[in-house]
């Protein structure tokens, strides 16, 4: 990765945010001791809970896509759909749909109509029930939609997330611990499975935006991928709203709002919703920026794996693919390679932002009333509410 001026590196990237944040660098707990600690569960139990349903529920989103697309009752649409997609490929305005394309109106029902309701109903339903640590860890290997290489490196994954919820929800532990405990982690994912782990380098962002199936998801099932990038938004906006408050005590017990406001984006059981809910995939750095700088290549895995997630949701989506698991398997073996397809730092900070905060979810604790994309500062009326320090 190409060396980067560090200072510069961070002008820019506060400046793109709109927020100036000092923030303590600090972190030597075992990965195993967070874990038999349950810190999550124990101080955060909603939230824990919520964690374990997402797997769950993601699971079962993929399976539903796949059930609608081999639906004879879809045969019509899916030919439709098919159509339009593949005359969008050769549109030069849709080179970057997937990321900073505009909001999307959720009352537009996709092409499945009411089938794609009765699964965001259902999915919904998953998400309001309690799901034990077991059927969370096993949600994936038993997807139906997903074949063995797929399924394990998001499992894998999905453990590397839960270890790190773990660390940070600890109260009780320094920065400086935390910061040792982070890098634990991140060796354990490394080795404990590396074929079935992701790159701690950032992979490019045409990997998800530009790949032959790219949108899939979004286009074909509008009201379910909305629902994909909700349940990431609150992955990234609980981490952040933990780091910030154990940095800066005005900014702790923040991560109840960031569940209500999680609720709030999920609407109804069938998707309607009144508050802003993401159009983009979640990126770290835009709704994380506080965890970013503290654990930045914790970020970078992070935000692979949920390019990953939305690289496998577009592939399943896709309508009538006849090599859909080998598609799948590259998708996911691609996302494990260090040498190919990867951003240096400055690259993926960029492709982060560009889409903006607003149609990535919001901020996870600030207020964000509208889009602040092509709008300058003065027309937003920002002001520096976050401007923190914490110890060194």
């Amino acid at each position: 990765m190409p060396t980067i001026n560090t200072s510069f590196l961070k002008a820019l990237f506060f400046k793109a945010l709109g927020q100036g944040i000092a923030l303590a660098l600090g972190a030597t707990l075992s990965v195993g001791a967070f874990a038999q600690d349950g810190a999550l569960a124990r101080e955060y139990p909603e939230l824990a809970r919520l964690n374990n349903a997402f797997d769950v529920t993601q699971a079962a989103l993929y399976d539903a896509m796949a059930e609608i697309n081999a639906s004879p009752e879809t045969m019509q649409a899916r030919m439709e759909t098919k159509m339009e997609l593949d005359m969008m490929k050769n549109m030069d305005s849709m080179a970057h749909m997937g990321h900073g394309g505009g909001e999307m109106d959720m009352s537009m029902d996709g092409p499945y109509g009411e089938l794609e309701i009765q699964s965001r109903v259902r999915l919904t339903g998953l998400l309001r029930r309690d799901h034990s640590d077991e059927t969370a860890e096993n949600a994936y290997s038993e997807a139906k939609s997903l074949p063995t290489h797929a399924w394990r490196v998001l499992a894998w994954g999905r453990k590397f997330e839960r270890d790190l919820l773990n660390i940070y929800a600890d109260s009780s532990t320094s920065f400086s611990e935390k910061r040792a405990a982070v890098a634990d982690a991140i060796e354990a994912y490394q080795t404990g499975d590396a074929r079935h782990a992701v790159s701690t380098v950032a992979k490019s962002v045409e990997l998800y935006l530009d790949h032959d199936y790219a949108t899939g998801a979004k286009s074909a099932f509008p009201r379910l991928s909305s629902l994909m990038w909700t349940n990431q938004w609150l992955q990234l906006a609980a981490l952040e709203a933990m780091v910030v408050g154990q940095l800066d005590p005005q900014f702790a017990g923040k991560v109840p709002v960031t569940i209500e406001r999680y609720w709030s984006k999920v609407g109804s059981d069938t998707g309607m919703t009144m508050f802003p809910v993401p159009v983009d995939m979640p990126s770290v750095p835009a709704i994380a920026p506080s965890l970013y700088s503290e654990a930045p290549q914790a970020a970078v895995i992070i935000d692979n794996l949920n390019m990953l997630d939305a690289a496998v949701a577009d592939i399943i989506a896709y309508p009538n693919l006849e090599n859909r698991d080998e598609l799948l398997e590259a998708a996911a073996d691609e996302f494990t390679k260090d040498d190919s397809n990867v951003s240096d730092e400055m690259t993926y900070l960029l492709s982060a932002l560009r889409g903006g905060i607003f149609n990535q979810g919001g901020p996870a604790i600030g207020d964000l009333g509208r889009s602040e994309r092509n709008r300058s500062r003065e027309a937003m009326d920002m002001i520096h509410t976050m401007i923190m320090s914490g110890p060194q």
